[in-house]
């Protein structure tokens, strides 16, 4: 059984789908209440730094520190190098991660810098994104940095 808030991720990597972009989305939630959501928007708007959790912080738009530490990042996908970054300049204590068959983040360097990270390896986030490896290997390369 879905996450509600992982639900609400799986929306947004959808939408990201369905706009021709890469299918990872992402919440932000504080005391139980959405903050901000995103999903990867590299291609749409042609940004480098776009990922699904950047966009939600971005949408989420400013907070006190203070809110910060007491939030939880929902993502569809194991969070890169970049997104680990945010999370923890945020001081962000909880990465719930939809999965992390198809790509392996920096999920231990959050670890390290104490950072909670459950990792529930939802099939329909494994599925959506393994089906969007194989058809758009060149797109999901290019996100990747290879």
């Amino acid at each position: 059984m879905q996450d509600t808030f992982l639900k609400e991720a799986i929306k947004e990597a959808k939408i990201g789908l369905n706009a021709g972009g890469i299918p990872i989305g992402s919440v932000l939630v504080h005391n139980g209440k959405i903050l901000g959501k995103g999903h990867n928007k590299r291609v749409q708007d042609g940004s480098v730094v776009l990922h699904g959790e950047m966009d939600a912080l971005e949408n989420a738009g400013r907070q006190l520190a203070s809110v910060y530490r007491e939030s939880v990042i929902y993502t569809t996908l194991s969070p890169c190098p970049m997104c680990t970054g945010a999370i923890l300049l945020y001081g962000i204590p909880k990465v719930v991660v939809g999965e992390n068959k198809t790509f392996m983040g920096a999920e231990e360097h959050l670890r390290a810098n104490g950072v909670e990270v459950v990792v529930v390896n939802d099939e329909e986030c494994i599925a959506m994104m393994a089906d969007f490896i194989k058809n758009r290997p060149e797109l999901w390369n290019e996100d990747i940095g290879v």
